[in-house]
């Protein structure tokens, strides 16, 4: 561990980071083995999303791109009762442990809301140089034509 101002001080990350640590412990192992590529990877994925967007959310320096991750990371969140439901619904684990896990679920879903509004609240970064600058490019310029076929051509109608 580093210093005591870090991401492991963050409460949503810890929680995050052992509910991941949880499911990959427990329900990954019980999943059948015809599930090792399908559910059970994508299962895997989804709740290590979690703590790893935050991570990178508090990375970031400028508080739109520490809410953006947060946002990645509550979808992550979503997938994975997602892909829980489904494993319960298969029975793949019991009506208990699914509880147990939902009421975690439920719990960072809070969490990362509480997060992502004290980030746009405290907008850390917003005064800093650059900040207010955007990048916008020009739109390129199409040129149709109209001598091959083609979508405006009357041997392709318009439907």
């Amino acid at each position: 561990m580093t210093g005591d101002k870090g991401l492991e001080t963050l409460l949503v990350w810890q929680k995050s980071l052992a509910f991941a640590v949880e499911v990959c412990k427990t329900i990954l192992p019980k999943m059948p083995v015809q599930e090792i590529w399908s559910l059970s990877d994508q299962l895997r994925r989804s709740v290590q999303s979690i703590p790893a967007n935050i991570a990178e959310g508090y990375g970031r320096f400028y508080f739109q791109e520490s809410v953006r991750f947060c946002y990645i990371a509550r979808g992550s969140l979503e997938e994975t009762f997602s892909h829980l439901t489904l494993a319960h619904k298969l029975d793949y684990m019991d009506d208990e442990t699914y509880k147990q896990l939902n009421n975690q679920i439920i719990e960072l879903r809070r969490m990362i809301s509480g997060y992502i509004s004290f980030l746009k609240e405290s907008k850390r970064g917003v005064s800093e140089p650059g900040a207010n600058h955007h990048v916008q490019e020009d739109s390129p310029t199409y040129i149709i034509n109209t001598d091959s076929p083609g979508p405006q051509s009357p041997d392709y109608p318009i439907t």
